[in-house]
């Protein structure tokens, strides 16, 4: 008897966001409740609370219109929030930890390959 293990949290919003990302469409929650099992192996009862960590971590726009909840989340939007965060860290000072850390992993790997390159006994001549 096989026992089959559930998605883990990270999983199911992978999964949910694939939904957003793949339609480009605006969902109501009974919508996705349907939707998430069938295609992402989601269980229905865990669907809203999955939504919901998405919207709280501004991942899914959600946007209450009469009496209905509507959600979406366009790939554009995660885009403009790379580049808005990406314009921000170069703002900053250049003596900045990003530059810096950025300078140091590119400058680390260079050394580190002409290390390897020099000990290797094969490019030795010998």
């Amino acid at each position: 008897m096989s026992k089959k293990k559930g998605l883990s949290a990270e999983e199911k919003r992978t999964r949910m966001m694939e939904i957003f990302s793949e339609t480009k469409d605006v969902f109501q929650l009974k919508d996705l409740e349907k939707i998430a099992p069938k295609e992402k192996g989601i269980t229905a009862m865990s669907v809203k609370e999955v939504l919901q960590s998405l919207v709280d971590d501004g991942m899914v726009d959600c946007e209450r219109i009469g009496t209905s909840n509507y959600y979406w989340a366009f790939p554009s939007k995660a885009l403009h929030a790379r580049k808005h965060k990406l314009e921000v860290l170069e703002s900053q000072d250049p003596g900045c930890c990003f530059h810096e850390i950025i300078k140091v992993s590119y400058y680390r790997k260079f050394w580190l390959g002409a290390v390897a390159h020099a000990c290797n006994p094969s490019t030795l001549g010998g």
